[in-house]
């Protein structure tokens, strides 16, 4: 089941003297928050904080909410974690949030065979490495490129992959690349 309500970000300290906050974001792209109005204080949306402004800086993300006017006020919410509610999120066709991925079935997308499940994703910069659990426990990895990763069914918590040679064994391989 998918979340109502996602973690988007860590408040790590406050900002000048008018009660802005600075955001660790936990998305690919910071400007995410300017389309957004409101954030939460927790993951089912009892505590909210109203947005009056965000601008991006050094890969943080500077923020002033309604409800804060003073560094002493913004100090109090230092280390809360952030929830935005996922139809306030801005999405492009073919988007998935990573948490939506995870738990999903790897199957072969020429045999069917199902390797296991997708337990971690790490975000390496060039692309994301897909972590696969086999039935063994064992955990290889995937690079998350179009020539590995096939399709992604998330409401079908599917997702094919066709692997390159050695990426698992050479005798589960099933393209020679």
């Amino acid at each position: 089941m998918k979340k109502a309500f996602l973690e988007c970000g860590k408040i790590v300290t406050t900002h000048g003297i008018k009660g802005e906050v600075k955001i660790y974001p936990w998305c690919d792209e910071p400007e995410m928050f300017e389309d957004i109005e409101q954030l939460f204080l927790d993951n089912q949306g009892k505590s909210s904080l109203n947005i009056e402004h965000t601008r991006e800086h050094k890969g943080m993300v500077i923020c002033k909410f309604k409800e804060i006017n003073s560094p002493e006020d913004a100090n109090i919410y230092r280390n809360k974690i952030l929830y935005a509610r996922r139809e306030d999120i801005p999405m492009e066709e073919g988007e998935f949030f990573i948490q939506d991925i995870l738990g999903i079935s790897v199957y072969d997308a020429d045999t069917g065979k199902l390797y296991g499940k997708l337990v971690d994703v790490t975000e390496t910069g060039a692309n994301n490495v897909y972590h696969i659990e086999f039935p063994n426990k064992e955990i290889k990895l995937i690079p998350a490129i179009p020539q590995v990763v096939i399709g992604i069914d998330i409401e079908n918590e599917r997702m094919d992959i066709r692997p390159l040679k050695g990426l698992f064994d050479d005798d589960e391989a099933v393209i020679d690349r």
